[in-house]
C-alpha cells in the first residue's frame, strides 16, 4: 500500500454514492415516513451500563451519564473522546482532532474500559495516544459513561470507569415495519463533511439492521500558532513549526457500515452482526505520517427471559475483532499494528433469594497483538483472560445495599524475534470487591456511597515496551517484573431532585498501592537521542469533586451547571502526576418554544500550575458555544435542522491532559450546520 492508493481512496470517498442516498433522504424528506416520535429522554427510565439488573440511572450507586437521541446527535464530534469531553469528570486525550480517547477522573489508557455493546473494542487505542478509537460516533445510538470503579463487572481495566457505545446493530426488540434515521453535518473548524443513514426493518419475528456512514475533514483551523508560547520559550521551537492558522497534517477520511439480523420473540432475542470500519488520518506531530486503519467485527448476542427454576434470565454477548492499521511515512509503510481476538460474557440473573436480586457471570478474552516494522516498540503478544463475577442487590424499603466480587486470571506471553530477542511470560490473578448503598432521605433527597477494591493486571506494553515511541517523543522501556496494580477507593454522591429540577454533588478518593505509569527518567537514549521513559509502579492518590445541576426557570428556560476537579499525586515524594486536568466550571441556558430550541453554554478551565517534573504549565481558557435548532413543520415525519457555533471567543484552548497540548490546540471559532431526519 502506498500514498497513491490513499489519494485514490480519498477521491473515491468524495464521490461516494452514500452521499447521494443521504442527500436524497435529507433534501427530499417525503421518502421518510412513520409517526412522529417523542424526542424527550427520560433518564429515570433508561437502563444503563454498570448495573446488570437494568435499573435506572437514579438508582445506581456509582455516577453515570447517558447520551442518546437528539442530545447525542447535537453533541457528536469526530471522536469518542471529544463527544464526551465536558461531561463532569470526563476529559479527552486530544492527540489532534482525529485521535482522542476519554479520560475519566484523571485516568486513561488501560484504566478506562471502552466497549461497544458491552464487549471490548479490541483495537490498539490504549497502546498509543495517536491511535484512534475504533468506534465512530456517527452510528452510535447511545453512550453510557460510568464514572468511578466499574472493575467488578468489566475487569480491572475499568478502575477509572467505563464508556459503552451502543449501536443497536443487533435488534433486541420485535419490530413490525421500518424505522431509521439519516443525518449530515457540514462546516466546523475542520470543514467536516459527514453523514450517516441507519435503518431497521422487521416482520414481528425477524428484524434486520443496516447502517452506513462517511466522513471527510480538512486541516483544522486554529486561532493562531500551533506551538504554544511556553514551549517556544522552553526549547526554542518556532511557533509556526506545526502550523499558523491551520494545524498541519490534521485531515481525515473515514467510512464504514454494518449489517445485522435477529430473531425476536416474546421472551428474548438471538442475533448476529457484521461491521467494517476504515479511517485514514494525519498524525499531527509528524507532518509526513498518516495512519490507515481497518477493522472488521462480528458480534453475536442473545437473551432469554422468564425462565422457570432458579435462573430468570440468561444473556450472551460475544465479539470477534480483526483490527489492523499501518503508519505511512512519506508514502511508504513504516509500521503495522494488528490485534485479533475474541471477547465475550455469559450472564445469568437468578430469582430473588431472601429478597436479594443478582447475577452471576463469566467473562473471557483471547487476543493476539502484533507490531511489525521499524517503529515496533513492543513485541508480538498473546493475552488471555477469564473471570467469574457476582453482583447482588438487597432492597430495604426505599433504600438499597449492593455487593459484588470478581475472581480472575490472566496471562500475557510475548514472542521473541530479531528485534525482541527474549520471550516473556507473565501470569496474574486480579480480583475485585465492592460494597455500596443507596439511602433515600425523602422524596427529594438521596445519598449513595461505594467502597471498592480493584486489581488490574499490567498490559503488554507496560510489561514489554522497549523502543522508540514517536507519538510520545520518548524511548519507552517496560518492566516485565511489574505486579498487578492494586487500588482502594470510595465514591459518594448527594442527590436532590424535585419537579424536573436536580443537582448532584459527588466526591471520590482512590489510593493506588502501585500506580503503573510512564515516567521520564531524565536520561537520553544514545541511539535515538530521545528521552528515556520507564514504566514503573508508584504509590498514588487521586481525589476529586464533581457537580451537575439542572433547574427549570419557567416553561421555556432551563439553567444547567457542571464542574469537576481532580487532584493526583505520587505519594512517594508528594509530586504531582502528569496530564491531570485543572478545575473546570461550566453552565448554560436552554430555551425551548414550540419547534425552536436554542442554547448557550460556557466552560471555563482554570490554569493548570500543578504539574509533574518536565511538564509545562497550561493557561486557562473559556469555551463559549451556542446552538439553535428548528423542527420543520411536517406532519408525517420528523426533520430537524440545526447550527452550532463553537469557541465563539476564539480562545486558545489547550487541554492539559493532551500529550500534544503545546503543539496542537483545539479548533478556532467556527459554525457547523446539520440536519437529522427520523422515520
Amino acid at each position: 500500500m502506498n500514498m497513491t492508493k490513499h489519494i485514490a481512496c480519498a477521491s473515491a470517498l468524495r464521490v461516494n454514492p452514500i452521499w447521494l442516498a443521504l442527500s436524497t433522504a435529507l433534501v427530499f424528506p417525503s421518502v421518510l415516513y412513520a409517526e412522529e416520535k417523542s424526542q424527550t429522554l427520560d433518564i429515570d427510565n433508561v437502563s444503563v451500563t454498570g448495573n446488570p439488573l437494568g435499573v435506572a440511572s437514579d438508582d445506581m450507586v456509582v455516577p453515570v451519564s447517558v447520551l442518546s437521541g437528539r442530545e447525542l446527535s447535537l453533541r457528536r464530534q469526530n471522536t469518542l473522546g471529544e463527544t464526551l469531553n465536558g461531561i463532569p469528570g470526563v476529559t479527552a486525550t486530544q492527540f489532534g482532532p482525529n485521535a482522542s480517547r476519554p479520560i475519566i477522573r484523571g485516568l486513561d489508557g488501560e484504566r478506562v474500559r471502552i466497549m461497544q455493546n458491552g464487549v471490548g473494542i479490541l483495537d490498539a487505542g490504549s497502546l498509543s495516544f495517536d491511535h484512534a478509537v475504533a468506534v465512530d460516533p456517527l452510528v452510535i445510538e447511545q453512550i453510557d459513561v460510568v464514572r468511578g470503579p466499574a472493575a467488578l463487572l468489566y475487569g480491572g481495566s475499568a478502575v477509572g470507569g467505563v464508556v459503552n457505545a451502543i449501536d443497536h446493530r443487533i435488534p433486541k426488540e420485535s419490530l413490525d415495519g421500518m424505522t431509521g434515521r439519516a443525518e449530515a453535518q457540514f462546516g466546523g473548524p475542520d470543514n467536516t463533511r459527514n453523514g450517516a443513514a441507519v435503518m431497521d426493518a422487521g416482520n414481528g419475528v425477524f428484524a434486520i439492521h443496516a447502517d452506513v456512514y462517511t466522513r471527510e475533514t480538512s486541516n483544522l483551523e486554529i486561532p493562531g500558532y500551533a506551538v504554544s508560547k511556553r514551549k517556544s520559550r522552553a526549547d526554542g521551537t518556532p511557533r509556526d513549526e506545526k502550523g499558523d492558522g491551520k494545524l498541519n497534517n490534521s485531515s481525515a477520511l473515514a467510512n464504514g457500515g454494518a449489517l445485522g439480523a435477529a430473531w425476536t420473540f416474546d421472551t428474548g432475542y438471538l442475533g448476529i452482526s457484521y461491521a467494517s470500519l476504515n479511517n485514514n488520518y494525519g498524525v499531527v506531530n509528524e507532518d509526513d505520517v498518516r495512519i490507515d486503519m481497518d477493522q472488521e467485527r462480528w458480534e453475536v448476542a442473545g437473551e432469554i427471559r422468564e425462565l422457570s427454576g432458579p435462573i430468570q434470565k440468561i444473556k450472551l454477548r460475544m465479539a470477534h475483532t480483526d483490527y489492523k492499521h499501518v503508519e505511512i511515512e512519506g508514502g511508504e509503510i513504516g509500521t503495522t499494528f494488528k490485534n485479533r481476538g475474541m471477547e465475550g460474557s455469559l450472564e445469568a440473573t437468578h430469582v430473588p433469594w431472601a429478597g436479594v436480586n443478582g447475577v452471576v457471570g463469566y467473562q473471557f478474552q483471547n487476543t493476539r497483538f502484533q507490531a511489525l516494522g521499524e517503529e515496533a516498540f513492543v513485541p508480538s503478544v498473546v493475552t488471555q483472560a477469564q473471570s467469574v463475577y457476582v453482583y447482588e442487590e438487597l432492597p430495604i424499603d426505599r433504600h438499597k445495599i449492593t455487593f459484588g466480587a470478581r475472581v480472575g486470571e490472566s496471562s500475557v506471553n510475548s514472542s521473541a524475534d530479531d528485534v525482541f530477542t527474549q520471550a516473556f511470560s507473565n501470569r496474574f490473578n486480579p480480583n475485585s470487591l465492592a460494597l455500596g448503598g443507596l439511602y433515600t432521605i425523602n422524596d427529594a433527597w438521596s445519598a449513595t456511597a461505594n467502597l471498592s477494591h480493584n486489581e488490574r493486571a499490567p498490559s503488554y506494553f507496560e510489561l514489554y515496551a522497549n523502543g522508540e515511541h514517536v507519538a510520545t517523543d520518548q524511548f519507552e522501556i517496560g518492566n516485565a517484573d511489574l505486579n498487578k496494580e492494586i487500588s482502594n477507593g470510595i465514591d459518594a454522591q448527594l442527590k436532590w431532585k424535585s419537579n424536573g429540577n436536580s443537582i448532584t454533588l459527588g466526591a471520590y478518593a482512590t489510593r493506588f498501592q502501585n500506580f503503573i505509569g510512564l515516567f521520564n527518567s531524565g536520561a537520553t537514549d544514545p541511539g535515538t537521542g530521545l528521552a528515556i521513559a520507564n514504566f514503573q509502579a508508584v504509590p498514588a492518590l487521586f481525589t476529586g469533586l464533581e457537580m451537575e445541576g439542572k433547574f427549570a426557570l419557567n416553561d421555556e428556560w432551563t439553567l444547567k451547571m457542571r464542574g469537576d476537579y481532580v487532584h493526583a499525586k505520587d505519594t512517594r515524594n508528594n509530586d504531582y502526576l502528569p496530564r491531570i486536568s485543572p478545575l473546570r466550571l461550566g453552565g448554560g441556558l436552554d430555551y425551548r418554544l414550540g419547534a425552536w430550541n436554542a442554547r448557550v453554554d460556557v466552560l471555563h478551565a482554570f490554569k493548570q500550575s500543578d504539574v509533574a517534573e518536565n511538564e509545562l504549565k497550561t493557561d486557562g481558557y473559556t469555551n463559549l458555544s451556542a446552538l439553535v435548532a428548528y423542527k420543520l413543520p411536517l406532519n408525517t415525519y420528523h426533520v430537524q435542522v440545526f447550527a452550532k457555533a463553537n469557541n465563539l471567543l476564539n480562545d486558545e484552548i489547550r487541554e492539559h491532559a493532551s500529550f500534544l497540548k503545546d503543539i496542537s490546540p483545539a479548533g478556532a471559532r467556527s459554525i457547523l450546520i446539520g440536519a437529522r431526519a427520523d422515520f
